[in-house]
């Protein structure tokens, strides 16, 4: 049998959550339209002042907030039901099925059941022109060749609703206890299944192998929890077979095992668990011949969202000494322990204070490290430009300081791009076009600007050197041209008898020996730099702090001849 795929599509959306809300992208309204969760639903049940994070897994949002697990269902309907007993509890993949006549079904293929009982969410689909599961009419009967109600079936007088309103919005627990009416899970009918619990707290968690991951629990810091297979709700560990639950920590025999900071899986191969002073990972799957690795036992990773992949596989993390590039298997590197050797010290960042969030960006192919200070959303930021390999430091405005990154995938091209979730709730995205950073009501003008130097004038570092002109050539055609333009751009030139006073007035800001604007765009006749200046060493600074514009050069020229000895 054929089956014609050409009209398929895989949909995708964006879910925040921000101010203890959460919302998500609306794509059956349009691509885009952010919903908010109702308020009613979700009231007091997230808490944005501690941390949180989540993951995907089959079709839902797994939310970890300390004691707060909760769920977002973007795939399942509701069934709310009176409450049932132990033995009335549908198992997890039972198919309950709905006889509406004329020969109308409905059918659910069953997920997951509430700790009381009174709601069961499930797959459901339809056939015979059945477009619903009704409420009150027909029974509910399961297939009891595999099935676990006893008594079969629900009455249709105890189903109380029927919801096909997504998201919905739940508690994450383990699976109810039931008693089982037939032989399942290993255990003989008419015994009573656990699926054990999840940790007390949890503020990790991944999908790693199909499994839901969890850690960070703040009374065993050092481990790790696996739920079963393809099911998020089974937490009994030990089960005899490949898909078992499974928990562990990361340590060399008979040790307590490194604080676990973050979870990072890689596709279907390995896990790595990222620790305050150390690096793991788990190959393949713990409970079918995985295998527990040591990547580096001198490097710590700093937290949940300190890291990152790019388009090679290549992993980058900010650790103990600045930012680190691996593969897995593989040995760290520190790459920006030459470029920016004091990093670590200079930022000072304590991850009781600050997050570090990273993220490849795909389009303009380089990695954004960006350290906020949670409290009022100032940043110090960094991007790490994988063409070049060099870094440049960037700050935005406290309200757009980066709590999350996320390049979205988007079916459309209108949204497909890499999104920044700011302190102030909005979230944003970088613009090719704008000339200045949106702040909310307001727009901030953004201060960019580029240093050279130390610059050698002479060819012997014994003797000065005199710059007797400069030319800036700045980017665009002439007024008016196709090309983009740039606007005028501010020099500041600096001399000096040592490198290091060059670097210090570079990054100081003090005053210039030379200061001079250069017209925009092109090259504009009469503003080549004619004042002279001599010394053994000079700085160049380019500059533009004006609203509203924005600037580029195609080349900086430097005239120089020698001026004789220092004195």
């Amino acid at each position: 049998m054929a089956v014609d795929l050409s009209n398929s599509i895989s949909y995708k959306r964006v879910i925040a959550i921000a101010n203890d809300e959460l919302w998500y992208e609306d794509i059956d309204v349009a691509a885009g339209t952010m919903v908010q969760l109702a308020a009613s639903a979700i009231e007091g049940q997230l808490d944005t002042s501690d941390n949180l994070n989540m993951f995907e897994l089959l079709q839902k949002v797994f939310i970890v907030n300390g004691a707060n697990r909760k769920v977002a269902d973007f795939v399942n309907t509701k069934l709310t039901v009176t409450a049932l007993t132990e033995d009335r509890v549908p198992a997890h993949g039972d198919i309950l099925t709905q006889d509406q006549g004329d020969e109308k079904y409905a059918f659910m293929i069953v997920d997951f059941v509430n700790t009381a009982r009174t709601a069961i969410y499930g797959y459901a689909y339809y056939t015979g022109g059945a477009i619903a599961f009704e409420k009150t009419d027909y029974n509910i009967t399961s297939n009891n060749a595999i099935g676990n109600m006893d008594p079969n079936p629900i009455l249709g007088a105890d189903v109380i609703d029927v919801s096909d309103a997504r998201p919905h919005w739940y508690d994450w627990t383990a699976y109810p206890t039931i008693t089982l009416s037939i032989a399942k899970y290993g255990q003989e009918s008419g015994t009573t299944k656990s699926f054990g619990s999840l940790p007390n707290k949890a503020y990790l968690g991944c999908n790693y192998r199909g499994r839901a991951v969890l850690s960070g629990d703040p009374e065993h810091p050092h481990q790790w929890y696996m739920s079963r297979q393809l099911n998020p709700w089974d937490w009994e560990y030990g089960a005899n077979d490949a898909q078992s639950p499974v928990a562990g920590g990361d340590a060399d025999a008979g040790e307590i095992g490194d604080i676990i900071r973050t979870l990072i899986p890689y596709k279907d191969d390995y896990l790595i668990n990222g620790c305050a002073s150390s690096v793991w990972y788990i190959a393949g799957d713990p409970a079918e011949g995985g295998s527990l690795n040591e990547l580096d036992l001198t490097v710590g990773m700093y937290g949940a969202n300190s890291w990152c992949f790019d388009g090679k596989g290549y992993l980058y993390f900010f650790g103990t000494n600045g930012l680190y590039k691996t593969t897995i298997p593989g040995n760290p590197e520190c790459i920006s322990a030459i470029r920016l050797p004091n990093l670590v010290n200079d930022e000072a960042v304590d991850p009781t204070t600050y997050r570090i969030t990273m993220v490849y960006d795909r389009v303009r192919n380089g990695i954004l490290i960006c350290i906020t200070k949670l409290s009022d959303g100032s940043n110090s930021n960094y991007w790490y430009d994988l063409i070049t390999n060099g870094f440049f430091p960037e700050n935005y405005p406290d309200e757009c300081g980066p709590y999350s990154l996320f390049y979205y995938a988007a079916n459309s091209p209108t949204y497909r791009d890499l999104l920044v979730g700011c302190k102030d709730g909005y979230i944003r995205k970088f613009s090719e076009s704008a000339k200045d950073d949106d702040v909310g009501p307001t727009d901030d003008a953004i201060d960019s600007y580029v240093g050279f130097g130390p610059l050698q004038i002479n060819k012997d570092p014994k003797f000065q050197g005199k710059i007797i002109g400069l030319d800036l050539i700045t980017a665009g055609g002439t007024s008016g041209g196709s090309e983009s333009d740039s606007d005028d751009i501010i020099c500041k030139v600096f001399v000096d008898k040592t490198a290091e006073s060059i670097i210090e007035k570079l990054s100081a800001g003090t005053t210039p020996n030379v200061l001079k604007t250069f017209k925009a765009p092109g090259r504009q006749r009469g503003y080549i730099m004619k004042q002279k200046v001599k010394g053994i060493y000079a700085g160049i600074e380019l500059r533009n702090s004006t609203a509203v514009q924005t600037w580029g050069f195609e080349q900086l020229l430097i005239d120089a001849k020698p001026a004789g000895k220092e004195k």
